[in-house]
């Protein structure tokens, strides 16, 4: 592709790389000149422009967009239509977007000609949300160097996992001095949590914080087949053999992992039992602020897995606000 400098007689079919504003004639920038255009720049007093022409074995900003886009998107993205060297894409519904980042690094690192940008991987997302951009920066690329990008980043990269509508089964541990209130307000919470996936409360359980009701409530909760189970305890659970823990195992459950590097939601329980995923809530769950149980939820509200290297892999990003009580965790409050 030729840029630069081009006087206005020889200009016809060239590309506008700067707006004309000469008395009262505009022309934009992108736009290509025509004879009457380069008629209509001379009776101005324009002699030259900045501009561009399109050479043989180059690929126009928008097609070249449009290419590039088509090839990075995948499962629940689409593309829009390309403008000005530009795609954007867009979530088909509601989910988690699964980007690639290795595959999006690949694309940018061939030249800085050819650029791709999204939302973080993992980010809960609307449908119809703007979820990444494809932009050409010049006005044309060589067809060569779209090619070389497009194989680098080796295919999609850039998808939505949608939310499923699935079946949640709650179990809130209650002690003396608890009030009532609490438990209800927290159930509410969760309901708005859910809702952006359809999610639903199938059982409303409550029990004595002890392992033995404890497990006598979660064998109640599988008649309703949950696909979900999530447990807010009275108390914070503070070991592995604390009574949300315990009463898992002793159900025949597993622990997957407990505590996460993510403040506020250190002290979350994931697990299964059955068929089933179990979440031990940490004491922050019951705000509507956002925190590391809102992290593993919306993952598991759209089948995406969380595994104990997932939630040790959170650190970075994890300190979702400064609270200065944060030095002393125990005194005044639970994370």
């Amino acid at each position: 592709m030729f840029f630069g400098s081009i006087p206005v007689a020889e200009a016809d079919g060239a590309i506008l790389a700067h707006a004309v504003r000469q008395g009262e004639l505009v022309m934009k920038k992108g736009r290509v000149l025509s004879r009457e255009d380069c008629s209509a720049l001379t009776a101005a007093g324009v002699r030259s422009i900045i501009g561009a022409r399109i050479e043989a074995g180059d690929v126009p900003e928008d097609e070249a967009a449009r290419r590039a886009a088509e090839k990075l998107s995948g499962a629940g993205a689409r593309c829009d239509m390309p403008a000005t060297g530009r795609v954007n894409l867009f979530a088909n519904e509601a989910g988690i977007l699964i980007v690639d980042a290795a595959r999006i690094d690949q694309f940018n690192a061939v030249d800085e000609a050819l650029t791709c940008a999204t939302l973080p991987h993992l980010k809960p997302v609307e449908a119809g949300e703007m979820i990444g951009t494809v932009k050409i920066i010049p006005f044309a690329v060589p067809e060569s160097l779209l090619i070389q990008a497009i194989h680098a980043a080796g295919g999609e990269a850039i998808s939505v996992k949608p939310f499923r509508a699935k079946r949640v089964a709650v179990i809130s541990t209650v002690l003396p001095g608890l009030k009532p209130s609490i438990v209800t307000k927290t159930v509410q919470v969760l309901e708005k949590r859910l809702a952006k996936a359809q999610a639903t409360i199938v059982a409303n359980v409550q029990c004595a914080h002890d392992e033995h009701a404890l497990r006598d409530a979660m064998q109640a909760t599988t008649a309703q087949a949950p696909d979900l189970v999530i447990i807010f305890g009275a108390s914070a659970i503070t070991d592995r053999r604390d009574v949300i823990p315990a009463a898992l195992e002793g159900q025949g459950g597993t622990i997957v992992q407990f505590g996460m590097p993510v403040d506020p939601g250190n002290l979350l329980l994931i697990g299964r039992l059955g068929s089933f995923d179990v979440l031990g809530a940490p004491g922050c769950a019951r705000s509507p602020a956002e925190n590391g149980f809102d992290w593993v939820l919306d993952r598991l509200l759209a089948d995406v897995p969380v595994t104990a290297q997932d939630i040790r892999r959170m650190g970075v990003g994890g300190l979702l606000m400064e609270i200065v009580q944060r030095g002393h965790p125990r005194v005044g409050g639970e994370a």
